[in-house]
Order: C-alpha cells, then structure tokens, then sequence
C-alpha cells in the first residue's frame, strides 16, 4: 500500500463519517489541511511549507502542463 492509498483510505473515512453526521465535507477537508500544515510545522521551517503549499497551489489544475513536466 503507498502512502497515498493510505491517506486516501483515511480521507475517504473522515468524509464518510461527517456525511453520516451531517458535518460539511468542505470544512472536514480544511481542518485536515490545516492539520496537515500544523504536522509539517513540527519538524519543517515555515517558508519551506509555504514553499510546498504555494507548489500545490500553483500546480493544482489538472488542464494545465507543470513546468516541471517533459513531453
């Protein structure tokens, strides 16, 4: 199992959980983001989250070819 089966597993859960609970899956998905950078934080300077989040963000939309992609 990779670790993004993993989390996946997880996420799936949480979010069928807070369904079953009547609980938005929009905020369920910003607590774990936000627990997400609070876990990087622990072990990981500030700019160098920042630095991976502005990664995510940049890269997000599935239309669009990265930079760091090769043809």
């Amino acid at each position: 199992m990779s670790a993004t089966d993993l989390a996946r597993l997880h996420l799936d859960a949480a979010l069928t959980e807070a369904k079953s609970k009547h609980v938005a899956s929009e905020a369920v998905l910003r607590a774990m983001l936000g627990l997400v950078i609070d876990k990087y934080l622990e072990t990981r300077a500030v700019h160098d989250v920042q630095s991976e989040l502005r990664f995510v963000a940049d890269n997000c939309d599935p239309d669009t070819d990265h930079a760091f992609m090769r043809p």
